[in-house]
């Protein structure tokens, strides 16, 4: 089945889940622009789809400075840009326990890319995305730890938590102003992906499910019109899926209740 939205700016494409979810998109009959920072891996990507179906753009999202010009960019030269899938992310161990081995620079700079760069890019597309006569999209990649935290990745549970209440306040607002931008939220568990590559290779790329079972499940779950979904839990299945529900009906009530103080 086809996805709704034709032609998809995909952040972090270049490995990982990015890299997966390029393909399958490609596969299923959408355009893919794919981004990242590694030339090799984009031009690969090309050759394997063809320049009808794939092209890319190199771009460092950590350098929120130069979003402005990649924005304009992307939009003047694929003017049928109808979604923005945000996914790229980086992840390392932190003992908080012991101050003095922090580095608080890194720490930093991966707040950076997992949140506040996501950010600049959701608000940098969404007057293009908002402009469109037709329906359009922007979607996350986030994660189960942005509800329960993993104390050992600190910086990466914290960006987390921070981009999943973003996400769900954005969702919010476009739908009290009843624009056409929908808002896919897609929740992670461990996958088997670079991103634990700091644990070492080997150990790192088995953990969790397999990218392509992952890849499969969030595609079928986005084609079929969820804004919200949910592959594999923290814990029991059915309690943590319960918490989800609860916070998410309460951040509702909440935002209900501020509609009519603003």
């Amino acid at each position: 089945m086809p996805f709704q939205y034709k032609t998809v700016l995909l952040i972090g494409a270049t490995s990982g889940i990015g890299a997966a979810m390029a393909d399958r998109l490609v596969q299923e009959g959408s355009t893919v622009i794919a981004v990242g920072r590694r030339q090799d891996r984009l031009d690969a990507f090309v050759k394997k789809h063809g320049q009808e179906k794939a092209s890319s753009a190199v771009f460092d999202i950590g350098d929120r400075t130069s979003i402005d010009g990649f924005v304009n960019n992307i939009t003047k030269k694929h003017p049928d840009l109808d979604c923005v899938f945000l996914n790229a992310g980086t992840q390392n161990r932190y003992d908080l326990g012991q101050p003095t081995k922090v580095d608080l620079g890194q720490f930093h700079d991966e707040v950076n890319v997992n949140f506040s760069s996501m950010v600049d890019l959701s608000i940098k597309f969404l007057p293009f995305l908002m402009s469109k006569d037709s329906p359009t999209s922007i979607a996350f990649t986030d994660t189960h730890l942005g509800i329960i935290p993993a104390a050992p990745i600190s910086a990466y549970s914290a960006s987390k938590a921070a981009l999943n209440s973003f996400i769900l306040c954005l969702r919010e607002q476009l739908e009290a102003q009843n624009a056409q931008v929908k808002v896919i939220d897609i929740w992670a568990p461990v996958v088997q992906t670079e991103l634990h590559d700091y644990m070492g290779e080997e150990k790192g790329r088995q953990m969790g499910m397999p990218v392509n079972d992952f890849v499969d499940q969030a595609y079928k779950a986005m084609v079929s019109g969820q804004e919200q979904i949910l592959i594999g839990a923290i814990g029991p299945q059915e309690a943590f899926y319960d918490l989800v529900e609860k916070r998410r009906s309460t951040f509702q009530f909440l935002a209900k209740a501020m509609r009519g103080m603003t």
